[in-house]
């Protein structure tokens, strides 16, 4: 009888400890389900608050707006618009609209359109602030601006999002030059206002130049762009760095963007920046010592970083590359090619400190120099497929995976044949 009331207690005291235990698993999980969401929410719409610097400050919307609308110039016309890679959300139009766009008759050089699409709130990225008159008085963007794109589902840049792909189609550089309150950027880089734009408009489609208004090295040594290509922001969980140079993971970067980039409100703090010789111009206005009086950014950061790292790297599309090919290709890449020494799958980057100097990958030091741990990130390559516009390295200084699988093939003596090249390059493809 002892017997059985100690197996009938010690079943009890189990049974009560899954009890106990199921609804901490699901809370974890509803808790993480809750964050996924509240953190696509902050990265298709939060502007932080950065409305005051594009709209009230540099006064973007009135460029976009135009004289016709209460603006300045010929306004920004929804064909201008797409062709500055601008993307347009299928999912935000009124089905009459859509209608209208199949049979063409929405007029795309029409700026009170591009107005009519800030209104629906279907501009990728940008958010368009109104008055009760329904006249634009600012304007504000989001992580979404950069950082997605469109599956072109109706036309050429306009479709169904795609959050994460880099938008490789973005001028944003020639966007903000269209401002005509140019003056604080000319303050900061202590040049006139004509140098500014010249520095903007040669940064060019998918690029951006998050270093400019910390160092003020708008260009090479070679005279070309110091920009870098907008790198994609899915497939980062598990990677340690999330920038072309290493600056910090996604939370950091999305501080330092938010903050020093968007022009947000909010609280930033990276004592690195305090190197003068470095960093002149961050130093000098303690960039890395930011707070604002509200605080816009900083609770939104944990959810922000939580969607970010749940999305997911796309699959090849059926057909875009030789199966064949690949299956071969895999084989070099973790043997012959050496490239697994690096890029260790899964992760297709170092699983743990994944940064290298410029002379152990074989290129200049000029981009990572302009960081402070002086290196380049092992980038990790799944999804690569996507993000190929614009060319290969953080600057794009290879045109083709077949000109990035040379340059190592060289730079590590590796004697691969050309069907070695073509069978990595289509591994390459499949990721």
């Amino acid at each position: 009888m002892k017997i059985r009331m100690v197996l009938l207690t010690a079943a009890l005291i189990a049974v009560s400890a899954n009890a106990t235990d199921r609804p901490r698993t699901f809370s974890v999980e509803r808790h993480a389900l809750e964050q996924v969401r509240e953190g696509r929410e902050t990265f298709r719409y939060s502007t932080f608050g950065d409305e005051s610097f594009w709209g009230d400050g540099i006064g973007l919307h009135l460029a976009i707006a135009g004289a016709a609308h209460g603006g300045v110039g010929p306004g920004l016309s929804p064909a201008d618009a797409l062709a500055a890679g601008l993307k347009v959300d299928l999912a935000a139009l009124p089905r009459a609209l859509v209608r209208d766009l199949v049979r063409g008759k929405v007029d795309l050089k029409n700026p009170a359109v591009t107005l009519e699409l800030l209104k629906l709130d279907a501009v990728l990225g940008v958010t368009g602030i109104f008055n009760e008159r329904g006249r634009i008085t600012s304007i504000g963007i989001q992580c979404a601006l950069c950082h997605s794109t469109v599956d072109d589902a109706l036309a050429p840049g306009i479709g169904y999002r795609r959050d994460g792909w880099a938008a490789r189609d973005l001028d944003i550089g020639a966007i903000i030059a269209l401002a005509p309150r140019l003056e604080p950027f000319a303050e900061l880089l202590g040049a006139d206002v004509g140098t500014v734009k010249k520095v903007l408009n040669s940064w060019g489609p998918g690029r951006f130049d998050a270093s400019l208004f910390i160092d003020g090295k708008a260009f090479r040594p070679d005279g070309k762009s110091a920009s870098v290509l907008i790198p994609p922001a899915f497939g980062l969980a598990g990677v340690n760095l999330h920038t072309w140079t290493g600056w910090g993971g996604v939370s950091h970067w999305n501080a330092f963007v938010a903050n020093l980039e968007m022009h947000g409100k909010g609280t930033f703090l990276d004592s690195r920046l305090d190197d003068a010789t470095r960093f002149p111009i961050a130093a000098r206005e303690k960039f890395g010592h930011v707070r604002a009086d509200e605080d816009l950014i900083t609770p939104q950061l944990p959810a922000l970083q939580i969607y970010q790292l749940a999305l997911p790297p796309p699959s090849a599309p059926r057909g875009s590359f030789d199966r064949g090919a690949a299956k071969r290709g895999a084989a070099l890449f973790m043997d012959e090619a050496k490239c697994a020494t690096c890029h260790v799958p899964p992760l297709f980057t170092e699983p743990g400190w994944n940064m290298h100097t410029a002379e152990e990958i074989g290129i200049d030091n000029f981009q990572s120099s302009r960081a402070p741990d002086g290196r380049y990130r092992t980038t990790p390559l799944r999804g690569l497929w996507t993000h190929t516009k614009g060319g290969f390295y953080h600057d794009g200084r290879f045109a083709t995976l077949a000109a990035v699988i040379d340059h190592y093939d060289s730079h590590f003596s590796l004697g691969l044949s050309a069907s070695n090249k073509r069978d990595l390059a289509e591994y390459l493809k499949s990721l």
